[in-house]
């Protein structure tokens, strides 16, 4: 699931994609920049509605069809109203933008969640699929499944952490290639009587059932993974060329007539070769063979679909750090997210993705049918939002029409699917998905809640009072008579005039040399000796700064020499790591670092 934005929107709009062209986008560069995920997902959407219908044989897989029928009327009334979403949002957004307008914060952030959790998982799902039509064209690496997964992964997550982008003109040769292989099976399959291949491989044991109301109800709600991403270009309106809108709707409704297209004839072949599933091959794969054979063109289209669903993973490295930052930007989430690097990387928004979607990976094995039920709940969460805020835009306006219509069925349409769908697939993983969903608004909640409260203590939006001096006392803790000792004190003696020495006795340490060592010295500056106890230092002297110098301000100047570089740096005590630890919990009381280069 894939909502886009260009990164020069506001805060209120939704999650962004790699940087587009700066002329905008046309119809043709917005499917292939905007549609991975939608056009991606005909590679495990119909594999998973075979998956169900098998257990009932092959008059359950008779119903892939109709199965399949109802899908595209579901994917028709959701491009419908997501043409009405463009028009009503030309500047673009998401379902969080549109929660945020009209539905409230609560409601933004149950969308929020609903694109993280859809975020990672197209990361986990793209790159299990890609790698089943990888081991389906090349049996020989399927034992090595989770390792190409994760290998494949850490590729992904290394080149975004390093600022690579492609813009949406460099996904246009392979989803080309893929669109037109997916169309050439397609006409090749229908105009064959018989099968120009067959995969020998043993069919997967399934437990046969009858074909009932619930199976039906399974392999739609398993099925319904086909429609994610068919909202990414209502929510990239701004990245297309004028007239905006008009080739953005002309794009929405092309993808939506390529996706029916594809998914319904990918749907007539399955029927009419009869295709099952196999185990370490997928329905994709079984198609391709069948109506092209096993020859160059069925490695083309494999291996096209395997680059494709790569690029589709690549997507969410756009998005979720985006959203993330938004979030961030909403004091939802913690303001580190909203830190880029100098290549204008998301880092901790990277990280988590890529993190998140390792533990899918290897949890799952890299089995995209077992990830896949988790996909659409999360979707269709998204999908009644957005209908349900439209739903409110019109009745505001005091539309009373076709389109509050319009946007009002889809709305229950989409309610009822994600119903469908949890209510299928609870048992087979999607009670995750309702776990984590609340979880996430409930910490995005505390979060909010939290920054809310520092706001109140900083005093933000008033103001202050003038800035008045106050009496200072630095605390220097030393714990030799040595050069750094000296350059600690000087710089100490430099801000303030009060400068009290600390020195910590530890066990075993010689208090009696130190001593003599600092008074044959004589740098003029108090000493306090304190006992260790506990064999830290941090505790001491954060106790002693406590205990003493009440109602002044409080400065602890920590000198440490600064290693070279590299594997230099696990040298060094860190004893200055353990005493910020301790006295960062004091209130006013700041802690300085004086670093020494080492020579």
């Amino acid at each position: 699931m894939t909502e886009v934005l260009p990164r020069s929107e506001p805060v209120d709009g939704g999650p962004s994609e790699p940087p587009l062209p700066r002329r905008g986008l046309t119809v043709s560069t917005g499917l292939a920049g905007l549609s991975l995920d939608a056009m991606a997902s005909v590679a495990y959407g119909p594999e998973a509605i075979v998956l169900v219908l098998a257990a009932a044989g092959s008059a359950g897989l008779g119903m892939t069809l109709p199965v399949t029928l109802a899908i595209v009327v579901l994917l028709t009334v959701l491009i419908a109203s997501y043409r009405q979403v463009i028009a009503a949002f030309p500047d673009g957004g998401g379902a969080y933008a549109v929660a945020k307008t009209h539905l409230g914060h609560r409601t933004s952030l149950v969308a929020a969640a609903s694109l993280i959790v859809d975020y990672i998982l197209n990361v986990a799902v793209s790159i299990a699929a890609g790698t089943a039509a990888l081991t389906s064209a090349i049996p020989a690496l399927l034992p090595y499944t989770v390792w190409i997964c994760l290998a494949v992964l850490i590729g992904i997550t290394a080149l975004n952490l390093a600022g690579i982008r492609e813009s949406a003109r460099a996904f246009m040769a392979p989803t080309a290639v893929f669109v037109v292989g997916i169309l050439t099976v397609i006409i090749a399959g229908l105009v064959r009587d018989e099968p120009a291949s067959v995969t020998t491989a043993a069919a997967a044991v399934t437990d046969t059932r009858t074909i009932g109301i619930l199976l039906l109800l399974k392999a739609f709600s398993s099925g319904c993974a086909a429609l994610t991403g068919v909202e990414a270009i209502a929510n990239a309106v701004p990245s297309f060329e004028q007239p905006r809108v008009r080739r953005a709707q002309r794009a929405e409704v092309a993808l939506g007539v390529l996706l029916g297209v594809m998914l319904i004839g990918l749907a007539t072949l399955i029927g009419k070769f009869s295709i099952h599933p196999v185990e370490g091959t997928t329905v994709l794969s079984q198609l391709t063979e069948a109506a092209l054979g096993h020859g160059a063109a069925y490695y083309i289209v494999q291996f096209a679909t395997v680059v494709l669903l790569a690029l589709a993973a690549n997507t969410s490295y756009g998005g979720l750090p985006t959203l993330t930052k938004i979030l961030a930007d909403d004091n939802c989430l913690p303001h580190r997210f909203a830190v880029a690097t100098p290549r204008q990387v998301y880092r901790y928004g990277v990280l988590t993705l890529g993190l998140c979607a390792a533990v899918l990976l290897i949890a799952s094995e890299g089995n995209m049918n077992a990830l896949v039920p988790l996909f659409a709940i999360g979707v269709f969460v998204g999908f009644t939002i957005a209908q349900a805020g439209m739903v409110r835009h019109w009745l505001l306006r005091g539309e009373r029409g076709w389109r509050l219509a319009l946007n009002a069925f889809g709305a229950v349409l989409t309610f009822v699917a994600a119903v469908v769908t949890t209510a299928m697939k609870f048992t087979e993983g999607a009670w995750l998905i309702v776990l984590v969903l609340p979880l996430l608004v409930f910490g995005m909640e505390r979060i909010r809640s939290a920054y809310r409260k520092i706001d109140g203590t900083r005093g933000a939006g008033c103001v202050p009072a003038q800035p008045s001096p106050t009496g200072t006392v630095i605390v220097v803790p030393v714990s030799e008579v040595s050069e750094l000792s000296r350059e600690a004190l000087s710089a100490a003696l430099s801000l303030s005039h009060h400068v009290v020495a600390v020195h910590v006795c530890l066990p075993g340490a010689n208090t009696t040399a130190f001593t003599k060592a600092w008074e044959a010295w004589h740098p003029e500056v108090p000493l306090e000796i304190i006992d260790a106890g506990d064999c830290t230092v941090g505790g001491p002297v954060a106790r002693y700064v406590r205990d003493n110098f009440q109602g002044r301000r409080r400065v602890v100047l920590i000198a440490e020499v600064d290693p070279p570089s590299g594997w230099d740096r696990v040298l060094p005590s860190h004893r200055s790591d353990e005493l910020e630890r301790q006295l960062r919990r004091l209130p006013d009381t700041v802690v300085c670092h004086l670093r020494v280069q080492a020579a």
